[in-house]
């Protein structure tokens, strides 16, 4: 792949001064096109070797394109808040919206490389991030993200001959220091690490673009050209094609038995003895939340459950065991124009919770193959392929050291009604009750479906469902505060 870099590339004045008026006018429209329809957003990924024309390209972008649309963002080594979540968590939260530009500088391939090439990770280590990065890649596509991936090589001549030149010149002395030189004393390990990632990592969804980086003149009508390509065939697509294609049908029940069905939902506990237990229980769990090692973990709990489940009642009594500085919560609702015009899984990777905090999702990312599957808000191929997604999401967060726990508080339909009913009389609770939770209530049998299959293909053994029998509050709320103390252990256990 890096082989083509051997070849001299250049273009001579005369011709630079006569393509690059027509593709910098050609951009423009593009991009301003890009802001009307709305559609998509685009996202520029720079990398390659020291000295190969990278910071001159992000500059040069700026200067073809109209700046106040353009999201630039540099990684460097990650500050204290980024290093205490998940990895892609400093990625998540700068994507560009759509309409946008976004170019990063350094971006998720860049610590993966330099780590296997300092002898930091292993081969398995880099192959497991690879895999990572595809997936997230994909997820990015499959959203409608047109990623645009380049990556400027030099041959080790080149490059020398580059960090001599910029170094000779005192305008430019200050970007060449024994850093770069360093780099350049593992050319080979670098190159070797660099061209088996971006080999692994050039899919037909995310290709990689290997931009000789030599001559300034190619190199910028090569950058240009390609995205200029890139964002007018998608553009002028005349009918998008569906995100993730056709997905694989559902398992079916064929005896009428499910997971929810199995619940013996009156499990029952007296108020005294629930009084007694309680106390206890959320003892224990403050106690764990000032234990010396839960600096090096933090917490994440989903609720989520049939209409009137006991949800809010079953948060409060978390609130009431921890120490109101270190616990947050999320109440989730229908996304705002800001979070449609991002990746689903945004609005949930920016609200991460940093090392020693707890932080309550009501209602979360199972939106999309729950209320978003029932009411038909989003189409198949995108609630499909969420499963895979929200797999993905969770299995990074509990790789990072987040505890996590997932409660589906269940009820039976009979015990919703007389809930509802006791709303509607009840003045202080009339607010809870409304027309979308009884017109909810007449696709009973859809969400139980829907229930059922999320749990099927979402309970890991790493993020596993604990499915609540909640006809009794009571008995709700011990469970959840029970098996949330027990995962608080075990993440504990683990740091030691």
């Amino acid at each position: 792949m890096f082989d083509n870099a051997e070849i001299a590339h250049e273009v001579d004045k005369a011709t630079y001064k006569k393509k690059e008026p027509a593709l910098r006018q050609s951009l423009l429209d593009a991009q301003y096109e890009l802001l009307r329809q709305k559609r998509f957003p685009v996202l520029i990924l720079i990398g390659g070797v020291e000295g190969a024309g990278k910071g001159e390209t992000v500059n040069l972008l700026a200067e073809w394109m109209d700046p106040r649309h353009l999201i630039t963002h540099a990684f460097t080594v990650p500050s204290d808040e980024e290093l205490e979540r998940p990895y892609m968590w400093r990625f998540w939260r700068q994507l560009p919206p759509k309409g946008k530009v976004g170019i990063f500088f350094g971006a998720w391939h860049t610590q993966p490389i330099v780590d296997r090439a300092m002898g930091q990770s292993s081969r398995s280590g880099l192959d497991a991030r690879i895999s990572e990065v595809k997936r997230f890649e994909k997820m990015l596509t499959d959203e409608g993200v047109l990623l645009v991936k380049l990556w400027f090589h030099l041959t080790r001549k080149q490059q020398k001959k580059r960090l001599e030149a910029l170094e000779s010149d005192k305008a430019t002395r200050w970007r060449v220091g024994p850093n770069e030189w360093g780099l350049f004393k593992r050319y080979d390990k670098f190159s070797k690490v660099s061209e088996h990632f971006v080999r692994s990592t050039s899919t037909g969804w995310a290709p990689w673009y290997v931009v000789n980086g030599a001559d300034p003149r190619y190199r910028a009508l090569t950058v240009g050209t390609t995205l200029l390509a890139a964002m007018r065939d998608r553009l002028d697509e005349k009918k998008p094609s569906t995100p993730g294609g056709n997905p694989p049908p559902l398992l079916a029940s064929v005896d009428g038995r499910n997971v929810l069905r199995a619940l013996k939902l009156d499990r029952h506990v007296p108020e005294k003895e629930y009084e007694k237990k309680l106390e206890k229980l959320q003892g224990r769990l403050n106690l764990l939340s000032r234990h010396e090692d839960f600096k090096k973990l933090s917490v994440v709990a989903v609720f989520e459950g049939n209409d009137a489940a006991g949800k809010g009642g079953a948060v409060r009594r978390v609130f009431q065991a921890i120490d109101a500085r270190f616990i947050g919560s999320v109440p989730v609702a229908a996304p705002t124009e800001e979070e449609r015009a991002q990746p689903y899984l945004w609005r949930f990777w920016r609200h991460l919770p940093r090392k020693g905090r707890f932080l309550i999702f009501d209602r979360s990312w199972y939106g999309r193959v729950l209320v978003e599957r029932v009411e038909g808000f989003a189409e198949e191929p995108a609630w499909m392929r969420a499963y895979q997604e929200i797999n993905d999401f969770e299995s990074d967060m509990v790789a990072s050291g987040v505890v996590l726990a997932k409660f589906w508080l269940a009820i039976s339909k009979d015990e919703q009604f007389k809930r509802f009913k006791e709303r509607e009389k009840t003045p202080y609770k009339k607010f809870k009750i409304t027309e979308e939770d009884w017109r909810n209530r007449k696709k009973w049998d859809d969400y139980e479906r829907a229930v059922c299959d999320m749990v099927d293909r979402t309970s890991t053994d790493y993020a596993p469902w604990t499915l609540v029998e909640a006809n009794s509050k009571y008995f709700a709320r011990l469970k959840v505060l029970d098996t949330l103390c027990d995962a608080v252990e075990r993440g504990l256990k683990r740091c030691r």
